[in-house]
């Protein structure tokens, strides 16, 4: 026993030290906007999420989450109101901690995940400011387009694993019930908060 237990760490040992090889001293990306390299970009669809805010019933502060994004942006950086964003978000991927919560918001009451499985971003303008900018677009929930605006942040860019990368946060608020989501009103809130994280990457020229 005590011989397959060494054996046992000793192999885990071997496979450990080439992966503690490939990780990188200190973080790749960081918060230097002369590290973004023009070009198109798509969304990495691990390392991207969109959550929600909402006041339950005047007593607690409840989140849930959209994952396993898509879409795009093309940017330039000598260009910058010239750049393009796309993002698809699925519905069925939404997440709350409660099971039978997260099939609620995907039956027709919601967001009716079935009939309308993605909601989609495209961009119409942007401004930017420094590390900061306005994102113009439409937004469609429930084959309802509204326009919106996103407050967003440059994070970081960088290069890991032969993909250049590049990071931004943006917050945005929504009226649900301009996209046909009303169950609950007023119990739970009409506007609700959108925060955004999303990384993109492309392979290095």
């Amino acid at each position: 026993m005590k011989t397959t237990a060494f054996a046992l760490v000793m192999g885990l040992s071997i496979v450990a030290v080439p992966l503690a090889a490939q990780m990188p001293k200190t973080p790749p990306g960081t918060s230097d906007v002369r590290r973004v390299a023009a070009g198109t970009y798509s969304v990495d669809p691990g390392h991207s999420q969109v959550t929600f805010t909402v006041n339950h019933l005047g007593f607690s502060t409840y989140r849930g989450m959209f994952g396993s994004l898509t879409g795009s942006v093309t940017l330039d950086p000598k260009a910058p109101a010239k750049a393009k964003v796309s993002i698809d978000i699925p519905m069925s991927g939404i997440t709350t901690t409660v099971e039978k919560l997260d099939e609620h918001l995907k039956a027709a009451d919601f967001f009716d995940a079935a009939k309308y499985p993605t909601a989609h971003f495209e961009s119409t303008s942007v401004r930017v400011m420094g590390k900061t900018a306005k994102i113009s677009g439409n937004l469609t929930i429930k084959g309802v387009t509204k326009p919106v605006v996103l407050d967003a942040v440059f994070v970081g860019a960088g290069t890991m694993m032969g993909k250049r990368t590049i990071g931004f946060d943006a917050t945005t608020t929504i009226k649900r019930s301009d996209f046909g989501v009303s169950y609950g009103i007023p119990l739970v809130p009409d506007a609700v908060p959108l925060q955004i994280s999303v990384a993109f990457e492309k392979p290095e020229a």
